[in-house]
């Protein structure tokens, strides 16, 4: 079982993905609803995996990718699933250079959620 930090500026992606964690075998440690929560949490949390959506309000320069990056500079073992929405093959492969684990399109179905999760858990799971 891998404890998850969810990151996703809308409640209702929040709420489904946490659904489809637990529903995985998997807990919910904590949620974000913007990059620089993201990065706070993980630092107080230390999840063993975070979703992170791409497209999310900046503060400043800081978007999922940002949040990634400096995530990644914390704790360069940091195991990050991208969400993204289609067409943005191009940040999602940014995203995966700079050190993302796996990746999730939306509109999702919630086997590939999980299958994606479990995957990249089971890495977690072995430091």
């Amino acid at each position: 079982m891998a404890r998850v930090l969810i990151v996703d500026d809308a409640i209702f992606m929040r709420r489904m993905l946490s659904d489809i964690v637990r529903e995985a075998g998997h807990e919910v440690a904590g949620e974000a609803g913007d990059a620089l929560e993201a990065i706070e949490k993980f630092e107080e949390l230390r999840p063993d995996l975070i979703t992170m959506d791409i497209v999310m309000p900046r503060h400043g320069d800081m978007d999922g990718i940002g949040a990634l990056k400096r995530i990644l500079e914390i704790d360069p073992e940091a195991r990050v699933v991208m969400v993204s929405a289609l067409g943005q093959q191009e940040v999602v492969l940014e995203a995966i250079k700079i050190g993302a684990k796996d990746f999730i399109v939306k509109p999702f179905l919630p086997e590939n959620v999980a299958k994606a999760i479990d995957r990249v858990a089971v890495g977690a799971q072995s430091k």
